[in-house]
């Protein structure tokens, strides 16, 4: 590794940093909220550290807390938002959503109805809106888009959001 010229190093850094970012950002479902912004920035701070590494070349210390940052922002984040992104309420409303949009194909709809969702959740042992309590008997996210959807009928939190637009399923945390 010592051959190659600090510029090259500092090349390969940053196009291994995009190539992991890129095949991490492609490797979460279609459907969930894939936090690009966040991605987006990971991205740019990984790309300005192996600039820093490319144009300063002098101090020791500065090298190592490039090369750190480099590390933690083109594969460290980057990799654990993609393991972090499908907890065990989200890969439900997942699987609902998946539910939800396959009644909706057998019944020739062009959109998924709330009833299909509070359907195909119940199938799988689940509910949807906010699991009512004493501090807040009402239910909330029963009855329009977003849905709440709880993976265990007589468990509040953790839950997840859903929404549609015709066929096309969004799932993020709520």
């Amino acid at each position: 590794m010592q051959s190659l010229s600090p510029r090259v190093r500092a090349l390969g850094a940053a196009g291994v940093c995009l190539l992991i970012a890129v095949v991490a950002g492609l490797a979460v479902d279609g459907r969930l909220d894939r936090h690009w912004v966040l991605r987006g920035m990971t991205v740019f701070l990984a790309v300005c550290c192996a600039a820093l590494l490319l144009a300063d070349q002098t101090r020791r210390l500065r090298q190592i807390v490039t090369a750190v940052g480099l590390a933690m922002f083109g594969v460290v984040i980057p990799v654990t938002q993609t393991v972090w992104s499908k907890p065990p309420e989200i890969a439900f409303a997942l699987q609902v959503a998946t539910d939800a949009k396959a009644a909706a194909g057998k019944a020739s709809s062009s959109s998924v109805s709330i009833a299909d969702v509070k359907a195909a959740a119940e199938a799988r042992g689940g509910a949807i809106g906010s699991f009512p309590t004493e501090k807040s008997p009402q239910v909330r996210g029963a009855d329009a888009y977003p849905i709440i959807v709880r993976a265990k009928r007589d468990q509040g939190r953790p839950w997840a959001c859903v929404s549609f637009t015709g066929l096309d399923a969004k799932v993020r945390p709520c």
